[in-house]
């Protein structure tokens, strides 16, 4: 039986044979649901002594609203208070998911403890569902869509407006940004960024770089493309929306709290933006009532990487994190917040 352990916290559905194949070098332990409490205690009680690399699946990333409204399936966030509790054995937290804001960095870079996160797998699909609502956004489609359900066929729509021409702007040109690029030059539109530093010219591919207000003021269509820390919750709100064009189009796929919702409710009531395109919430799994009951609001219910491709890519990403930082003692995707 190998020394040294790694734990499960959830489930794995579509790589279980690699998670597996590491009981050659590992002791596999699970923790697939139970409450927080009890997680808790089984790391008090030294039940996870030997465990030097966390496995942390979606599972475990339900936010605390759905945590509170069923304890028994979710530990909940990686917070202060958990990371202390984890063995001292613990090296590395392999984190199924693209965003990682509800696991708390500095407290694991206090412990010494390593994170990764799944960046790079998640790109093509989260990209995709962008430029689903993008154009969704642009062409009003939930009017028509509800009106033919409703055997009205084309009800109240009205004419909605082409990307061609139109400029996309970037803010946060990472992987999943650099995708939307790609994906709306296919469509005739001119793309700006916005970065706290500039790409190097083989990763811009013609993008525009440009600083965070004339990205606000310049941009027609405005997709946010970064992760949730901080520094980012809110960096869109009232004094954001009055800087932009009147009529802009909001596309978000990346973290609810990147934007202010009662903002944003307040801005597409009033016109400044003529339509929202929206894959992800300020208090997931709750929406803004006034998001709901507009008509000129494309909402999807993040599903951005629920791909069957890209879930098994996730998931063989973690493991091939978890592997390497066991046998080489490095990860492949670490968060940027721990790279030197």
């Amino acid at each position: 039986m190998p020394a040294q352990a790694a734990l499960l916290i959830g489930d794995i559905t579509h790589a279980r044979k690699e998670w597996e194949e590491l009981s050659s070098i590992l002791t596999l332990k699970t923790f697939p649901e139970g409450t927080r409490a009890q997680f808790l205690q089984n790391c008090k009680e030294g039940q996870y002594d030997d465990v030097v690399a966390i496995y942390r699946s979606n599972v475990s990333t339900k936010m605390l609203e759905m945590v509170h409204a069923d304890p028994w399936k979710f530990t909940g966030p990686f917070d202060a208070e958990l990371v202390a509790a984890l063995p001292q054995s613990l090296k590395y937290i392999c984190h199924n998911g693209a965003g990682y804001d509800n696991i708390e960095v500095p407290a694991c870079s206090q412990r010494g403890i390593a994170v990764s996160s799944t960046p790079v797998a998640v790109n093509n699909a989260t990209a995709d569902v962008g430029i689903f609502l993008m154009i969704g956004a642009l062409r009003q489609a939930y009017v028509p869509q509800t009106a033919i359900r409703e055997g009205k066929f084309l009800g109240d729509s009205t004419l909605g407006h082409d990307p061609r021409g139109k400029i996309l702007g970037i803010l946060g040109m990472g992987g999943i940004g650099r995708e939307m690029a790609i994906r709306a030059r296919a469509f005739g539109m001119k793309i700006r960024y916005h970065n706290r530093s500039r790409l190097p010219e083989d990763l811009e591919a013609g993008a525009e770089y440009v600083s965070f207000d004339e990205l606000l003021a310049t941009s027609d269509v405005l997709s946010l493309n970064l992760a949730l820390n901080a520094s980012t919750r809110h960096i869109i709100g009232e004094r954001e929306f009055q800087k932009m064009k009147d009529g802009v189009v909001i596309v978000n796929t990346a973290r609810g709290a990147l934007i202010d919702e009662n903002a944003l409710v307040a801005a597409i009531d009033s016109g400044k933006v003529q339509s929202a395109g929206l894959d992800v919430y300020e208090q997931e799994p709750s929406v803004h009532p006034g998001l709901l009951k507009n008509p000129r609001v494309m909402l999807t219910p993040h599903i951005g990487t629920m791909t069957y491709e890209t879930q098994k890519e996730m998931e063989i990403l973690v493991l091939d994190n978890l592997r390497l930082a066991v046998e080489k003692g490095e990860l492949i995707t670490q968060v940027p917040e721990q790279k030197k």
